[in-house]
């Protein structure tokens, strides 16, 4: 049989973008770091029966009183079980990814929205990115940014990207045609058409991506604990290290009570615009 060194391959790739690619890792860590912790600053500054008031006020004015309840109810779970700096590490390092994912997720849906060759270019890329097991992404993050929040955020942030380019990309290819014929007839060009027809009528489904990448940046948060990015992932990995039951589950269910908060909000907010065009 022949042998294909594919792994040989890509360590001699992963070796020449170390050597030559240095200072654009440093000022990425850079700005990764300040936004990181610009973000546990904010989270961390107010007492947290005040987070938690504020966290309840956003679910109320969002979601309503049910959604309300639970987040009282879970966010002093969460305190009660001396979990708090720990959700907040963990909301911080979700914003972050979550935010660079979607400064570069949005505008390359939209790219590839308006362009099939584009589209064909990437889509392969997503499913790599998709498919490929989260564990891996941990490999070339720590050589090119050590152990630390910083590769934690990289790996969230190459893992929850696809679904904000999938359904930006999807959401204006399925603009109805009418509407962007209105849109010509009354004289708009591609810059009107795209920010004040395509983009409003796709708000829902880019919306959804939304939700769905933050929804795989928590799925990254236990993994990315494995190279130093602490947060609700660290007692997780400490229960299955010692076999500490009782920990383990404590911070499984830390995690829960922020998934759905989360989810529920994103939810909303994508259901809300989308009542608002209808």
């Amino acid at each position: 049989m022949i042998e294909i060194p594919v792994g040989r391959f890509f360590e001699v790739i992963i070796q020449w973008m170390i050597d030559n690619w240095s200072g654009f890792f440093d000022a990425v860590t850079v700005t990764v770091s300040t936004a990181l912790e610009a973000f546990e600053a904010i989270l961390m500054w107010p007492h947290p029966l005040v987070m938690i008031f504020i966290l309840t006020g956003v679910a109320w004015y969002i979601s309503g009183k049910g959604v309300a309840i639970f987040t009282t109810a879970g966010l002093f779970l969460i305190e009660g079980m001396n979990l708090w700096p720990e959700t907040m590490d963990t909301l911080a390092l979700i914003f972050t990814a979550v935010l660079i994912a979607l400064i570069i997720g949005i505008p390359v849906g939209i790219w590839a929205s308006k362009n099939d060759l584009v589209e064909k270019l990437v889509r392969p890329v997503l499913d790599f990115m998709q498919t490929m097991p989260a564990f891996v992404y941990l490999i070339p993050a720590v050589l090119f940014f050590q152990l630390g929040k910083v590769p934690g955020v990289i790996s969230t942030l190459v893992f929850a990207t696809p679904p904000a380019v999938r359904l930006t990309n999807l959401g204006i290819r399925q603009v109805p045609e009418e509407v962007k014929e209105a849109a010509l007839a009354f004289g708009s060009n591609p810059r009107q058409m795209l920010f004040k027809v395509e983009l409003p009528v796709a708000l829902p489904t880019i919306l959804a991506g939304v939700n769905q990448t933050i929804m795989l940046a928590l799925s990254m948060v236990v993994i990315a604990s494995l190279i130093g990015a602490g947060g609700l992932g660290q007692p997780v990995l400490v229960g299955i290290q010692q076999l500490n039951i009782g920990l383990g589950f404590e911070g499984g269910i830390a995690i829960v009570i922020l998934a759905i908060f989360l989810d529920r909000i994103t939810q909303s907010v994508g259901t809300s615009t989308q009542e608002g065009q209808s």
